[in-house]
């Protein structure tokens, strides 16, 4: 990936100097035409292009901010409340994620969301221990989490 990087800077630094302008656009243009370039040479690159994989890590940070958002609200709900009608609870969340920075990362933006925090993180490193400050279902909690975040990450980290 930073090979690719790196190539399409060349190749935009290079049409710079072949166009002998030395401005933004001509490097905007000379980028463009080198991703055109990695495009059409895709095939003799092992991984993915970089710009897939930079598509991934902002559409994750969309889900964050949307969760961050939503979670927000509901924790605002829940204070503004005259009765605290709440059902706290602790769940064990079975990931797939497999690096240890996938499972940081997870348990991260878990801990992040307001409402909900990773206690404990198994020692085979496949469950997570979750609490959640109001939560009915524990099946829809971990459905949840694992089509937001834990599908975001994957798709970030694997080809």
């Amino acid at each position: 990936m930073a090979f690719q990087i790196l190539l399409n800077f060349f190749i935009a630094v290079v049409w710079m100097f072949l166009s002998s302008s030395m401005t933004v656009q001509t490097f905007v243009i000379g980028y463009l035409i080198g991703i055109i370039l990695l495009i059409i040479t895709q095939r003799f690159f092992p991984d993915r292009l970089y710009f897939g994989w930079m598509w991934a890590a902002f559409k994750l940070t969309l889900i964050f901010l949307r969760e961050l958002t939503l979670s927000n609200i509901a924790v605002l709900r829940l204070v503004i409340k005259p009765k605290l009608d709440i059902q706290p609870r602790i769940f064990a969340m079975p990931t797939d994620l497999k690096k240890d920075w996938e499972i940081t990362l997870l348990s991260s933006l878990i801990t992040l969301t307001p409402g909900t925090i990773v206690l404990h993180v198994s020692d085979d490193q496949k469950t997570l221990y979750i609490h959640a400050i109001d939560e009915a279902n524990k099946k829809e909690a971990i459905a949840s989490i694992k089509d937001s975040f834990e599908s975001a990450i994957k798709e970030v980290s694997r080809p």
